[in-house]
């Protein structure tokens, strides 16, 4: 396993996952493909999180904003593996992730420098993808997701949400159904120091449920793995605040607070200098995290 696939100590600090959408069509507005070079978007994006203090960065092609169209293996490919390349060039020092659920886009991936894999189907989309993590000795993040386009509700300044989302219970049916995630990859061979959870805040959950959740995350967390949180942005802060994608920064920041304290290892954030802020002056708070000066 490269040296930087899994080099933190998990509790002694929250750790940060930057955002690297190289979309068209992001819900939070910040998709790289706008601009002229989503290439050199990508690596100016990078380097300046990179001199904020991040710890990963996460590069998905493909949009999961609820109704969004899936991506054939080759159009992802096209848009991830030459902002990947030039990222390993960059030699920036840090975790480069690969946001994808296709086996081929995550082998592509890690030939071509990425070491992390974060699915967010759980290992339930592609059953190829085991295999390659397995094979390839990556670090895992496996996302619990109960989205459906039926249940998805569309408005123009607000975004997508789920509706009318049935669980029996909430935390329970989450707990079980990333552990049959855990149990595909123990069939391929990926052993448990390999993998993170994800509960999938925003996938195939209301706004109440999102909610309930980052509230009661410890009790994800008591499964016994690094815990990742992706709040950022999304939905049910914007319904919550009555916001659009663009004014969600202190709704994301209430939600990462809160999840440090819940027991989130990492933080999947777009606004990354706001966001390390955040998880440094928490952690001093809940973990007596020594300041900075």
């Amino acid at each position: 396993m490269n040296a930087l696939s899994f080099p933190f100590a998990w509790g002694s600090r929250t750790f940060i996952m930057g955002i690297l959408n190289i979309t068209p069509d992001s819900f939070s507005g910040d998709g790289l493909m706008t601009r002229q070079d989503a290439v050199a978007a990508a690596l100016e994006q990078a380097l300046e999180f990179t001199s904020a203090g991040v710890d990963i960065l996460d590069i998905g092609g493909e949009s999961t904003r609820p109704g969004a169209q899936p991506l054939s293996v080759a159009e992802e490919l096209e848009r991830v593996i030459p902002v990947i390349q030039a990222l390993t060039d960059a030699r920036l020092g840090i975790i480069l992730s690969i946001d994808t659920y296709k086996a081929a886009v995550a082998d592509a991936a890690l030939n071509a420098g990425a070491q992390w894999v974060n699915d967010v189907w759980g290992l339930r989309a592609d059953p190829d993808l085991a295999e390659v993590v397995s094979r390839r000795h990556a670090p895992l993040v496996l996302m619990h997701n109960r989205s459906k386009p039926a249940d998805a509700e569309l408005r123009q300044r607000l975004g997508g949400r789920y509706v009318g989302v049935q669980y029996q219970n909430l935390v329970e049916d989450v707990k079980k159904e990333l552990m049959e995630s855990v149990n595909l990859a123990h069939t391929a061979g990926i052993p448990d120091e390999s993998i993170i959870i994800d509960p999938g805040i925003g996938f195939g959950k209301t706004v109440e449920q999102n909610l309930e959740l980052i509230d009661r995350l410890v009790e994800i967390r008591g499964l016994g793995y690094p815990l990742l949180l992706g709040p950022s942005r999304k939905a049910f802060i914007g319904y919550t605040l009555d916001v659009p994608p663009d004014q969600r920064l202190e709704g994301t920041a209430a939600a990462v607070a809160v999840g440090i304290t819940r027991g989130a290892d990492i933080v999947r954030v777009h606004d990354v200098t706001a966001m390390i802020r955040v998880a440094r002056m928490t952690d001093a708070i809940v973990r007596r995290a020594p300041p900075l000066s």
